[in-house]
Protein backbone atom coordinates (compact mmCIF):
# COMPACT_ATOMS: atom_id res chain seq x y z
CA UNK A 1 0.00 0.00 0.00
CA UNK A 2 1.45 3.52 -0.57
CA UNK A 3 1.55 5.79 2.03
CA UNK A 4 2.65 9.00 2.54
CA UNK A 5 5.99 10.05 3.06
CA UNK A 6 6.65 13.32 4.74
CA UNK A 7 9.27 15.09 4.08
CA UNK A 8 12.95 14.70 5.88
CA UNK A 9 14.58 17.38 8.10
CA UNK A 10 12.43 20.33 9.57
CA UNK A 11 8.62 21.31 9.14
CA UNK A 12 7.54 22.36 6.03
CA UNK A 13 4.82 24.01 5.27
CA UNK A 14 1.29 22.56 4.82
CA UNK A 15 0.97 24.06 1.31
CA UNK A 16 4.12 22.57 0.34
CA UNK A 17 3.60 18.83 1.83
CA UNK A 18 -0.29 19.33 0.40
CA UNK A 19 1.78 19.99 -3.30
CA UNK A 20 3.75 16.73 -2.15
CA UNK A 21 1.14 14.62 -1.30
CA UNK A 22 -0.37 15.26 -4.23
CA UNK A 23 1.94 14.26 -6.55
CA UNK A 24 2.68 10.79 -4.83
CA UNK A 25 -1.37 10.45 -5.11
CA UNK A 26 -0.84 10.87 -8.63
CA UNK A 27 1.64 8.60 -9.32
CA UNK A 28 0.21 6.11 -6.96
CA UNK A 29 -2.89 6.41 -9.79
CA UNK A 30 -1.36 5.95 -12.81
CA UNK A 31 0.46 2.75 -11.43
CA UNK A 32 -3.19 1.72 -9.89
CA UNK A 33 -4.79 2.64 -13.58
CA UNK A 34 -2.33 0.08 -15.11
CA UNK A 35 -3.55 -2.82 -12.59
CA UNK A 36 -5.69 -5.78 -13.83
CA UNK A 37 -8.20 -7.14 -11.38
CA UNK A 38 -10.89 -10.16 -12.40
CA UNK A 39 -14.35 -11.27 -11.74
CA UNK A 40 -15.50 -14.23 -12.46
CA UNK A 41 -19.49 -16.03 -12.10
CA UNK A 42 -20.50 -19.25 -13.50
CA UNK A 43 -17.67 -21.46 -12.23
CA UNK A 44 -15.29 -19.44 -14.58
CA UNK A 45 -17.72 -19.73 -17.26
CA UNK A 46 -17.34 -15.78 -18.09
CA UNK A 47 -14.87 -13.75 -16.80
CA UNK A 48 -14.85 -9.96 -16.50
CA UNK A 49 -11.43 -8.23 -16.36
CA UNK A 50 -11.12 -4.23 -15.30
CA UNK A 51 -8.25 -2.03 -14.81
CA UNK A 52 -7.64 -0.74 -11.61
CA UNK A 53 -9.26 2.47 -12.46
CA UNK A 54 -12.81 0.21 -13.23
CA UNK A 55 -11.80 0.79 -17.63
CA UNK A 56 -13.50 -2.43 -18.30
CA UNK A 57 -10.63 -4.15 -20.77
CA UNK A 58 -11.68 -7.74 -21.43
CA UNK A 59 -15.35 -9.88 -21.53
CA UNK A 60 -14.59 -13.52 -21.88
CA UNK A 61 -17.24 -16.27 -22.33
CA UNK A 62 -16.59 -19.97 -22.31
CA UNK A 63 -18.47 -20.71 -25.84
CA UNK A 64 -19.98 -23.39 -23.92
CA UNK A 65 -22.23 -21.51 -22.69
CA UNK A 66 -22.99 -19.50 -25.97
CA UNK A 67 -23.92 -23.02 -27.60
CA UNK A 68 -26.75 -23.53 -24.55
CA UNK A 69 -28.35 -20.00 -26.19
CA UNK A 70 -30.14 -18.77 -22.53
CA UNK A 71 -29.78 -15.43 -22.66
CA UNK A 72 -31.14 -14.53 -19.37
CA UNK A 73 -28.39 -16.59 -17.29
CA UNK A 74 -25.80 -15.50 -19.75
CA UNK A 75 -26.76 -11.69 -18.77
CA UNK A 76 -26.73 -12.41 -15.12
CA UNK A 77 -23.66 -13.83 -15.23
CA UNK A 78 -22.19 -11.38 -16.77
CA UNK A 79 -23.63 -8.51 -14.19
CA UNK A 80 -22.26 -11.40 -11.91
CA UNK A 81 -18.80 -10.81 -13.03
CA UNK A 82 -18.87 -7.37 -13.86
CA UNK A 83 -19.56 -6.58 -9.94
CA UNK A 84 -16.96 -9.12 -8.71
CA UNK A 85 -14.20 -7.12 -10.64
CA UNK A 86 -15.28 -4.12 -9.83
CA UNK A 87 -15.42 -4.89 -5.43
CA UNK A 88 -11.89 -6.42 -6.63
CA UNK A 89 -11.01 -3.08 -8.23
CA UNK A 90 -12.59 -0.96 -5.15
CA UNK A 91 -10.38 -3.16 -2.94
CA UNK A 92 -7.12 -2.79 -4.94
CA UNK A 93 -7.87 1.07 -5.23
CA UNK A 94 -8.24 1.03 -1.21
CA UNK A 95 -5.18 -0.79 -0.57
CA UNK A 96 -2.81 1.00 -3.09
CA UNK A 97 -4.34 4.80 -2.12
CA UNK A 98 -5.22 4.35 1.55
CA UNK A 99 -1.91 5.62 2.70
CA UNK A 100 -2.03 8.34 1.24
CA UNK A 101 -5.44 9.35 2.21
CA UNK A 102 -4.62 9.10 5.37
CA UNK A 103 -2.25 11.72 5.02
CA UNK A 104 -4.45 14.67 4.58
CA UNK A 105 -5.86 14.29 8.07
CA UNK A 106 -2.62 15.61 9.34
CA UNK A 107 -2.62 18.14 7.08
CA UNK A 108 -6.34 19.56 6.93
CA UNK A 109 -7.81 21.64 9.73
CA UNK A 110 -10.89 20.09 9.10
Amino acid sequence: MAKYRPPRGGRQNPLAMLQQLQQQLEEAQAKLAEEEVTGTAGGGAVRVTLKGDHRCVAVEIDPELLSEGDAEMLQDMLVSAFNNALEAANKLSEERLGGLTQGLSGLLPF
